[in-house]
């Protein structure tokens, strides 16, 4: 394809809309991206965006920017001035999908006036599959695909009788919504009634669905093309189980506990299903999953048409520029005719091999809002979150922990920063079924500091199979920090420091200030140490092909070899 051909000169982005918890971040960082990738192929671009603060608006971008409200009436009013070719609506997450799905519903776009622009990229038939639950439902029956039993109500009433249906505890979750906004559990008749008529006031339908809480949460990155070329870009396991919004989950990529034959499933499923939907360009699916020794017992919990909080992660954790390949597929570009940005040489027809580990972990800030609900679950409210990568799964989580800015200890100052929290917490060694009942119910239950509290309760003596039926967490994530807890351990006896002891928990994610509070000594005297014994971090480059091919671009990280 070439530039001469692309029939969109002039295209409409809907932006990243206001900012505010559970949107607009991630989204800014998909628009740029988007902006650029037109602008490459010599599209006039025009942004709608009410938000000052973000980079997409910024002067020099795009080619017009429209600080106005991202909704059908202000939207349609800049399609019948400006007359775009084309409008890109999987780019500024929910606000800009409902937007377009109005724009739709009113005849605007794909119309019948000559000013009406086409839409770009996943068409609308696919939108309104993902969006409606009813017809996603539907749409996963066509090809024999697991779905929870559910079903989709727009009533109090109707959603009463379909829980009977299926039996309490079951969770609600909001047709077109973004951050899992009028989502929640119900365990009875009484909870539903009022958590239904709170749903419904924000969301035209709802869906009551069974409750899957404890199961594993996957996610896959897919990238499809007008041509039905199709990849996984990557795959990503939230270390806290369903019951969890993924945006408030610890996330690790690439999956960890997974087999081969679940990954491989889960893979195959999540491309027959893209394929199936016709989606153009790039998006998220996520699924429920129960091990099983013998068939993939899984869910597809949903399709998000469109790039997402988890599409910014997985572009930053693989080097794949999601967003920017989605734009140009959306022009008409297949995946075989763009190139892979990292390495400049190979095909962005590919799926990346990492040989790294990367986390990411929420920032939350409850402690601005008074009386706030500390337990987190299925609707977003951190406010911000980071990624580390390193060689392995205790390095990046050491990184994230240190990077969230509450406390440069990171998981070393797990006491601390629960007795400010917390004044029941005994300082004293207790073990067992006895362990304290304000532990037992940080690590039960979801919530900010449940991190803090797993790492306290291994310091203090409780086993991985406690903690893991307490949390419903994976025991493999539980043994690595018990890795981690370990080591601190080893460090604290330690009369003396010796290269090997040095080297073996730089490798595992300990920094010089944690190492000195854990050996009494200062920060310098563990740097100096590390001098001496050349026991230096090294460079390492994210290629995307695992070092296969040279990489053109210096996207890099820093670790401690083993």
């Amino acid at each position: 394809m070439s530039r001469s051909s692309i029939k969109s000169k002039k295209v409409l982005l809907l932006g990243s809309g206001a900012l505010k918890i559970g949107e607009a971040g991630e989204f800014d960082y998909s628009g740029s991206q988007a902006i650029k990738a037109l602008k490459e192929e010599g599209c006039e671009v025009i942004v709608v965006n009410p938000n000052i603060a973000t980079y997409q608006t910024s002067k020099g971008l795009a080619d017009k920017v429209y600080f106005l409200p991202v909704d059908g009436y202000f939207v349609g009013k800049i399609i019948k001035k400006e007359k775009p070719d084309g409008i890109l609506l999987s780019f500024g997450g929910q606000t800009a999908l409902n937007c377009g799905l109005e724009l739709w519903r009113q005849g605007i776009i794909k119309g019948s006036e000559p000013f009406h622009p086409q839409i770009l990229g996943t068409p609308i038939e696919a939108i309104r599959k993902t969006e409606d639950r009813d017809l996603f439902v539907k749409t996963l029956k066509e090809i024999d695909l697991l779905a929870p039993r559910s079903q989709a109500v727009n009533t109090v009433a109707n959603a009463l009788l379909a829980a009977e249906n299926i039996g309490y505890p079951i969770i609600i979750r909001s047709a077109y919504s973004l951050g899992g906004q009028g989502s929640a559990f119900a365990k009875n008749q009484s909870e539903l009634k009022e958590l239904a008529e709170i749903a419904l006031a924000k969301a035209p339908q709802i869906l009551i669905e069974e409750d899957l809480t404890g199961w594993k949460e996957i996610e896959y990155e897919v990238v499809r093309d007008c041509a039905d070329n199709c990849i996984a870009v990557c795959n990503m396991e939230n270390m806290d189980p369903m019951g969890v919004h993924t945006g408030e989950s610890i996330v690790v990529a690439p999956s960890q506990t997974l087999t081969n034959k679940e990954y491989h499933g889960l893979r195959e499923i999540a491309i027959s299903l893209i394929k199936h939907l016709g989606i153009v360009g790039e998006c998220n699916i996520q699924f429920a999953l129960r091990s099983s020794t013998s068939n993939i017992d899984y869910r597809i919990i949903e399709v998000n048409a469109r790039l997402s909080r988890s599409s910014a992660l997985a572009s930053k954790a693989t080097g794949y520029p999601l967003a920017f390949i989605a734009a140009k597929l959306a022009l008409g570009y297949t995946l075989p005719e763009l190139k892979n940005s990292i390495t400049q040489v190979t095909s962005a027809f590919f799926e990346p091999a990492l040989d790294y580990v990367v986390v990411k972990i929420p920032r939350w800030d409850m402690d601005k809002f008074k009386n706030a609900e500390r337990e987190i679950g299925t609707q977003m409210k951190s406010v911000g979150e980071v990624m580390a990568i390193g060689r392995n799964f205790e390095e990046a989580l050491q990184k994230a922990s240190r990077m969230i800015g509450i406390d440069q200890n990171g998981l070393l100052a797990s006491y601390d920063r629960l007795k400010q929290k917390y004044t029941d917490m005994m300082p004293e060694f207790i073990g067992g079924v006895n362990a304290s009942a304000t532990l037992m119910n940080l690590i039960k239950t979801p919530n900010e500091h449940r991190l803090l509290a797993i790492t306290e309760g291994l310091k203090r003596g409780l086993t991985v199979e406690e903690i893991s039926k307490w949390s419903k967490i994976d025991k493999w994530f539980i043994y690595k920090i018990k890795n981690i807890t370990d080591l601190m351990t080893k460090l604290s006896l330690a009369k003396n420091l010796t290269p090997a002891l040095i080297g073996q928990v730089k490798n595992k994610g300990f920094s010089d200030k944690q190492i000195a509070v854990l050996t009494n000594r200062q920060e310098n005297d563990i740097y100096n140490f590390r001098l001496k014994h050349n026991i230096l971090p090294k460079v390492n480059q994210i290629d995307t092909l695992a070092a296969e091919y040279p990489a053109k671009t210096n996207y890099l990280y820093l670790t401690y070899p083993n």
